[in-house]
């Protein structure tokens, strides 16, 4: 396979990637092995993501006229994308995630909606609560109330049966 073919078929994979991304992530992978960055890998795939190793020029060539377009100028150097499919804050998540573990690479910025996110953003980003724990936060909100007023009913209600069971006893007796 030629160069060219080989590089545009690079940037048609990578093009995919960002039509389909709802976030991306720009990670350095300096200090990472092979191994590491396959687990980082997997550990994304898990969770609706993907990462990939590419040069600067070509990931600059398929994010044009994406969202992702502002990530131009973040890629520098050894870099890496991790591409978020579905929940937003996900990929930031398991990428910081792995930074802790391995103390290898940093997040060097991120774009969600079309807007670049410098480091410290994408930090705050991975410490957002998910859309399930979103998801679940707001049930729990809504059950409180109808589960305080069915407690409330119910030790009522036993007030209620066990008083009349007093009654009960006192006739008999």
């Amino acid at each position: 396979m030629s160069t060219k073919a080989f590089k545009q078929e690079k940037i048609e994979a990578m093009k995919e990637n960002f039509a389909k991304a709802k976030v991306a992530v720009v990670t350095e992978y300096r200090g990472l092995t092979v191994e590491e960055i396959t687990k980082l890998r997997r550990a994304l795939q898990k969770e609706n993501s993907d990462y990939m190793v590419t040069k600067n020029t070509l990931a600059k060539v398929a994010s044009k006229g994406t969202q992702f377009e502002v990530l131009a100028d973040a890629l520098k150097g050894p870099v890496a994308i991790a591409f978020g499919f579905g929940d937003e804050v996900v990929p930031a998540k398991v990428v910081t995630k792995f930074i802790k573990e391995t103390k290898k690479g940093e997040i060097i910025a991120a774009a969600l909606d079309g807007k670049l996110l410098d480091a410290k953003e994408a930090a705050v980003l991975a410490s957002l609560p998910s859309k399930e724990e979103l998801y679940a936060k707001m049930l729990g909100s809504i059950n409180s109330p109808a589960t305080g007023i069915v407690g409330a009913i119910n030790a009522v209600m036993g007030g209620l049966v066990r008083a009349m069971d007093q009654v009960a006893k006192q006739k008999s007796a």
